[in-house]
């Protein structure tokens, strides 16, 4: 067994788990996002570009693209939640959350894709 493999697919399936509990809950409620649950998304979402910038296969450039449109749009969130929390003179609204919601949605839809390759290239390993 590839301890390196191991670990590289370990960060990709638990930045997705990570992202798709963030995601998990009513769209505008804030009590149902965790602001824990989405640093922690965040910080594994970084940590995979790292270890995905080393590849240089196809699969490998795809991989490092899902990553970072993944880590694009979770800075994007903390932007917007920072922005809500201690800027706005309103703080968070179900609108601004909704916002939140929809923008963690992406980075969750590309950690999904960023698995599906790293699948796909697990069977054209196999063969």
């Amino acid at each position: 067994m590839n301890k390196e493999k191991v670990i590289f697919a370990f960060f990709i399936v638990l930045a997705l788990t990570l992202n798709f509990g963030f995601f998990l809950g009513e769209l505008e409620n804030p009590e149902h996002h965790n602001v824990f649950e989405f640093f922690a998304a965040l910080v594994v979402s970084i940590i995979c570009t790292v270890l995905k910038l080393g590849d240089r296969t196809h699969l490998g450039a795809l991989m490092l693209a899902t990553s970072l449109v993944a880590d694009l749009q979770l800075v994007v969130v903390a932007l917007l939640w920072g922005y809500a929390e201690q800027i706005s003179s309103v703080g968070m609204t179900p609108h601004m959350m909704a916002s939140i919601i929809s923008m963690a949605g992406g980075a969750l839809l590309a950690n999904v894709i960023s698995v599906i390759l790293l699948m796909v290239e697990t069977i054209l390993v196999r063969r």
